[in-house]
C-alpha cells in the first residue's frame, strides 16, 4: 500500500473526484479526514463502509468554504482530530460561468472565497504542523480553465489561476520544510455537474482534448495518489494536466 498509517485530509469528498480520491486513498492505507460542507446519512455511510472494508480510520469534519470563519475553525478541528497531517487535498470548489460583461462582482468574491481564499487558509494552518514534523504533501486541485482562457470563465478560471500561481509560491517557499506542493489541473470529468449539462454544452468541453473525452474521476485520483506518495517524493511545484491532451 502506497499510503499506509498515513493522515489525508480531502476537502469535497462526499461526490465527484473528492469521493473518488478518498476511496482510492483509503485503499492504499491511509486514514482520512473527510471534510464535506453538510453532514449527510449516505455520506456517513460510505465512510463508514470504506473505512471497514479497509481497515482506516475515516473522521467527518463539516464546514462551509464560503464561510472563512468556519474554515479557520476547521483547521483547529482537522488538528484535534488526528494527531497529525501527511497529506493536505485542496478538491472542494464551485464552478459558474458568466460573459465578463455580465460576471457580477459579488460572485467573483464567492468564487475566489471558495476556489482561492479557503484553500490558503487551510495549508496555512495544516502547514504549519507539517513543517513542525519536518514533511506533508499538499495538492491543490485547479482546472486547465486556470491554464487556458475561454469565454464565459472570468471568475472560475481566475480563481483557479490564481491556485496555480500560490501552489508554485508554497512550493518555493515551503521545499526547506520537505514539504512538497503540487498541483492537478483536470479538464472536463464525468461528474454529477457534467452530466447535468445540455449535450451541446459538454461536446464543447471536450472538443479541446486530443482524447475526445472527458476524463474519469478515478484518473485524477490516480494523479493525486501519485502526487502523495513517495513515486513523487522529488517531484514539488508543479502542475499536471489530466485532461487528455490539449489540441
Amino acid at each position: 500500500m502506497l499510503l499506509k498509517d498515513k493522515w489525508t485530509v480531502i476537502t469535497g469528498c462526499n461526490r465527484g473526484i473528492g469521493l473518488e480520491t478518498l476511496k482510492v486513498f483509503a485503499r492504499e492505507g491511509s486514514n482520512i479526514i473527510a471534510c464535506s460542507r453538510i453532514a449527510k446519512k449516505d455520506f456517513t455511510e460510505v465512510c463508514n463502509e470504506f473505512s471497514s472494508k479497509y481497515s482506516v480510520e475515516i473522521k467527518n469534519v463539516t464546514f462551509d468554504l464560503e464561510d472563512l470563519q468556519q474554515t479557520k475553525d476547521a483547521v483547529r478541528a482537522i488538528k484535534s482530530a488526528c494527531r497529525r497531517v501527511d497529506i493536505l487535498i485542496n478538491n472542494a470548489a464551485i464552478a459558474t460561468g458568466a460573459l465578463f460583461n455580465m460576471t457580477k462582482i459579488d460572485e467573483i468574491n464567492r468564487v475566489f472565497k471558495i476556489n482561492y481564499i479557503a484553500p490558503i487558509i487551510l495549508s496555512q494552518g495544516i502547514s504549519r504542523s507539517m513543517i513542525r514534523a519536518k514533511g506533508g504533501c499538499i495538492i491543490n486541485i485547479s482546472s486547465n480553465a486556470g491554464i487556458y482562457a475561454e469565454s464565459g470563465m472570468t471568475a472560475y478560471g481566475s480563481s483557479k489561476a490564481a491556485l496555480i500561481y500560490v501552489t508554485k509560491v508554497m512550493a518555493k517557499e515551503l521545499a526547506a520544510y520537505n514539504i512538497r506542493v503540487n498541483a492537478i489541473a483536470p479538464g472536463a470529468v464525468e461528474t454529477e455537474m457534467l452530466d447535468q449539462m445540455e449535450e451541446n454544452a459538454r461536446s464543447n468541453l471536450t472538443k479541446f482534448s486530443m482524447m475526445k473525452r472527458p476524463a474519469k474521476t478515478i484518473e485524477v485520483a490516480n494523479t493525486a495518489l501519485y502526487l502523495a506518495s513517495e513515486l513523487a517524493e522529488f517531484v514539488t511545484g508543479q502542475v499536471i494536466s489530466v485532461d487528455g491532451g490539449r489540441n
